[in-house]
């Protein structure tokens, strides 16, 4: 979105003084109370920043009585009554307004944060927690959304809140891998990769990276990339990944002083067709070894 379009929110702030504030919102009063009431579909552009600059003249009753005039009850102008009604001392109205407004349309991510971060400043962590801090920190990976949740509720272990987000989801055990890695949680995402479908490039990445340092867990990873690629998932996934994760597994293998052989036992285990991918890209490393 450009900035230029949010401009209003911050309209208020703009003014820097509460005095100029409320002559803005007192020019745009009018017409935004006509504007909130008419019959029908009615859209005004200085809505916003009319709330906004009530908000930073302190007048909270009046953006509360003004919001309830909206006769469609949207969530972009009913969010400054719920943060006028913390302002004033009353976070439990507040909260059941923003409750009230979830909806076909409604913003649910917007509307989980407003009330998380209502119930976390009023000291109610926990509930704050088990209501609203999956729906309210919802990033764009999953690795993503852990952290933002493991930064904002510290008193959580780590393994708690993973487990947690697994279970939200089932299915999608997988997925969750990197998250388990990124903590530590090393047999947890060894467990979760075997579950459900994992990218096998994430796998093989985790595999070099822990080939010495957490060598077992190199060795389950680049074996769950193999079982993985030759069950037929993976993103344009090619015989250079199988080998990639062969020479990752290897490594492991050597590092953790396990045999050449014995990897390779466990590799044909899993090769349930010569014509796979797996199949034809490790035959004839396999085959020379065995000669």
């Amino acid at each position: 979105m450009p900035y230029i379009e949010s401009l209003g929110e911050h309209w208020g702030s703009l003014c820097v003084t509460p005095e100029l504030a409320s002559q803005w919102a007192d020019r745009l009063l009018p017409l935004v109370t006509h504007v909130l009431q008419a019959e029908g579909f009615n859209y005004f552009v200085g809505v916003v920043p009319c709330l906004s600059a009530l908000y930073a003249a302190g007048r909270f009753e009046e953006i509360i009585e003004l919001v309830h005039r909206d006769r469609l009850s949207s969530w972009w102008y009913r969010r400054w009554a719920v943060d006028a009604l913390v302002c004033l001392g009353r976070p439990g109205e507040a909260l059941r307004l923003a409750e009230a407004s979830r909806g076909l349309n409604a913003p649910e991510s917007a509307i989980a944060r407003t009330c998380e971060t209502i119930l976390l400043e009023s000291g109610m962590t926990e509930e704050a927690y088990e209501r609203y801090a999956f729906a309210a920190n919802r990033a764009g990976t999953y690795l993503a959304t852990f952290r933002a949740i493991t930064k904002k509720y510290p008193g959580k272990a780590p393994a708690t809140i993973l487990s947690d987000l697994v279970r939200s989801e089932p299915g999608s055990e997988g997925k969750w891998f990197a998250a388990a890695k990124d903590a530590g949680l090393f047999d947890q995402a060894i467990a979760l990769s075997r579950q459900s479908p994992t990218d096998p490039k994430t796998l093989i990445r985790a595999a070099r990276d822990f080939e010495t340092k957490q060598s077992r867990f190199a060795m389950d990873c680049a074996l769950c990339a193999l079982q993985w690629m030759e069950a037929g998932y993976g993103y344009e996934v090619s015989m250079s990944d199988v080998n990639d994760a062969y020479d990752a597994l290897i490594a492991a293998a050597s590092a953790n002083q396990v045999s050449k052989a014995a990897v390779d036992d466990c590799v044909r285990r899993l090769i349930r067709d010569a014509d796979s991918l797996v199949g034809r890209a490790l035959h004839t490393r396999m085959g020379a070894d065995r000669r």
